[in-house]
């Protein structure tokens, strides 16, 4: 303990970290399972490796998820004022919310948002998929990243919610802006603003136009009467936009990446397409889209895995280190999409279980399934030597993938 509680012991997240997490985790994990660490806004929040601890904190009770208490810590602790109400809207949502809030919240959404409704997208996404893989056609050397695993996606879930196809480019800027660590506060503000203003008036229309995209269906009270506000509305349309894009965005780039560095496992899999699913999972456990889970907060002291927590702290789990960790996963660093993955974290757990998860992996599926058979000889660029990658601890992703088709 000693050495978690001494203030120059206390590693801080630089720009080193967003190109390569596993590297930190390893060294963390040796230190013990649960590390106090520093994050690029100057705050310390304590990071849980260890899967069994992570799997156990992401369905522990005692670490709250409250969108307004979570603001008003973290304003307190850095010194600043809290942050703009159009920024919190949007966080107020299902997955900052304790139950009995977020049971209410969850049980709106999956009566909307049904296993029949994502089976029923698949023709779609094939369609898209394949006018994407058309347009690169032809071309020597392409940037995969924006040619394919950003527009994918990003149609998908435009369309699902009814969404102008034509506002997608300042959907992914507000995003970025939001998701960041590093930038502008001044931005992050903008972002905010734009976007609650953007999604409002976008609720209020699907309030008034009758459509069968699946924010109208929010929109429509369920069986028992109860309906989701207004701002409620706003709160799940931003979630499911940006979990529903940005997520399956690092999913297909990710894994384009790792199987492209593993040229044995990309001749594999085009030869067995039939394990493309089973690859997914390991696409999703070896370097999955989130890098650690999203906010939690002691609101009384908590031990987790022999280490104390004191009230009022921060609790991340990192995601990516559970799924490397070597006693869930033997030899956790390499890409082997014929182990046993299951139980993987990648879309976390518990009841804040990722409400999108089969739509992810109907998208990776049938891009990778695509990706293999149009372009058998794809790979890396030489360009792709040095990768930069967005500057966020919540995801885990690529800025661009220079490939030779």
């Amino acid at each position: 303990m000693a050495d978690i509680e001494a203030p120059d012991r206390i590693e801080s997240i630089g720009p080193e970290f967003f190109a390569d997490p596993h590297a930190h985790y390893r060294r963390w994990r040796e230190q013990g399972p649960v590390r106090r660490v520093r994050f690029p806004d100057g705050v310390i929040r304590w990071v849980i490796l260890d899967y069994a601890a992570g799997r156990a904190a992401l369905s522990d009770p005692r670490l709250h998820k409250d969108a307004a208490v979570n603001d008003a810590l973290l304003s307190s602790k850095r010194g600043v004022p809290q942050s703009d109400p159009n920024a919190l809207a949007l966080l107020t949502n299902m997955l900052n919310t304790d139950p009995p809030g977020h049971t209410r919240l969850r049980k709106l959404v999956t009566r909307a948002f049904t296993p029949r409704r994502v089976a029923a997208l698949g023709p779609r996404i094939e369609e898209i998929t394949d006018a994407l893989l058309d347009a690169m056609e032809g071309r020597g050397e392409v940037d995969l990243l924006h040619e394919f695993a950003e527009p994918l996606p990003i149609t998908v879930i435009c369309e699902l919610l009814g969404v102008p196809l034509a506002d997608r480019a300042e959907f992914q800027a507000w995003t970025r802006a939001l998701v960041a660590v590093a930038g502008l506060e001044q931005d992050r503000a903008r972002a905010s603003e734009e976007m609650a203003a953007y999604l409002t008036q976008l609720v209020r229309a699907k309030r008034e136009q009758p459509s069968t995209d699946l924010l109208r269906a929010l929109a429509t009270p369920a069986d028992d009467g109860d309906i989701l506000t207004d701002s409620e509305l706003v709160g799940m349309a931003f979630l499911l936009l940006v979990a529903g894009h940005d997520t399956t965005v690092n999913l297909i780039a990710n894994g384009t990446l790792a199987l492209l560095r593993n040229p044995a496992q990309w001749q594999a899999l085009r030869a067995d397409p039939d394990a493309i699913p089973a690859a997914v999972e390991e696409f999703l456990r070896f370097d999955g889209p989130v890098n650690m889970s999203t906010i939690r907060h002691t609101a009384e002291p908590v031990t987790i895995a022999g280490t104390p927590i004191p009230a009022g702290e921060f609790v991340f789990v990192a995601l990516a280190a559970a799924n490397r960790d070597p006693e869930r996963y033997p030899v956790p660093d390499a890409l082997d999409p014929a182990r046993d993955t299951g139980g993987h974290l990648a879309f976390g757990h518990g009841i804040h279980f990722c409400v999108g998860a089969p739509l992810a992996r109907l998208e990776a599926r049938i891009a990778f399934s695509a990706l293999l058979s149009r372009f058998p000889n794809l790979r890396l660029s030489p360009a792709a030597e040095t990768l930069a990658w967005h500057p966020s601890t919540l995801m885990h992703g690529l800025r661009e993938l220079p490939v030779l088709l």
